[in-house]
């Protein structure tokens, strides 16, 4: 598995008191308690060496993309701390949906009525129930998985009454060619509709605009670890 080249842990540790930092000035310049945000630092792609350089520093709180290479990092190669939280941020297959109910704490990407059934069947099944988000597909864009702004009560409501899982909040990804603070103000407005207080919105380029907007969650990796150089497709997060 390709990973990105490991910078030195002091300078992890910089960087992520500087994101630590900026978020402070961030919540308190729109009158918000810094506590009310929470970093998802993003370790998707990144080696034992620089997750363990981000928990020295005292991250608490990780975000995977996907399932397999979280069992990996967080489960094979070593157990993860007690107080760590680990956060799918990445889309979800059904068919790693047992293994996503048994290793994660939440789940950001809950985004179709499939998905839903098979999450609840290993609910079920597992006898623990990660938090869920639902992903949003706020630009309606055709590449991008999330459900679309007007399909939002619907699905919410066959979760719900079909399936009895418990939404706690919403999550979106802006298109990378317009302006996120519209997105964001959007996902706001469908969270405050449905009395959803859990906003995952943000990442490393327009978190502080996220938190303007109200984010609770804000996912920052490359700000934190450097630019990824793996061969992988290009991500904002």
């Amino acid at each position: 598995m390709p990973s990105s080249p490991v910078e030195s842990p002091a300078s992890i540790a910089d960087r992520l008191a500087v994101v630590q930092a900026r978020i402070r000035v961030a919540a308190e310049a729109c009158g918000r308690d810094p506590a009310s945000v929470t970093l998802t630092v993003v370790s998707k792609t990144q080696n034992r060496e620089a997750i363990d350089a981000a928990l020295a520093a005292g991250a608490s709180v990780f975000g995977e993309n996907r399932v397999q290479e979280a069992q990996t990092r967080w489960t094979e190669e070593r157990a993860r701390p007690v107080d760590v939280e680990l956060r799918l941020i990445g889309a979800l297959q059904s068919n790693k949906a047992a293994d996503a109910v048994a290793l994660f704490d939440v789940i950001e990407t809950l985004d179709r009525d499939s998905l839903a059934r098979t999450l609840a069947a290993a609910i079920q099944k597992a006898g623990r129930a990660p938090r869920l988000l639902v992903q949003v597909n706020t630009g309606e864009e055709p590449q991008k998985a999330g459900i679309i702004p007007r399909d939002l009560d619907a699905f919410l409501n066959s979760v719900r009454d079909d399936y009895g899982l418990i939404v706690e909040g919403l999550m979106a990804i802006p298109p990378v060619d317009e302006a996120a603070g519209l997105h964001f103000a959007l996902l706001a407005k469908l969270a405050e509709r449905h009395g959803l207080k859990v906003l995952s919105m943000g990442m490393s380029g327009d978190f502080e605009t996220a938190i303007r907007f109200g984010a609770t969650h804000v996912r920052v990796g490359s700000a934190i670890f450097g630019e990824r150089k793996s061969p992988e497709a290009p991500s904002r997060v």
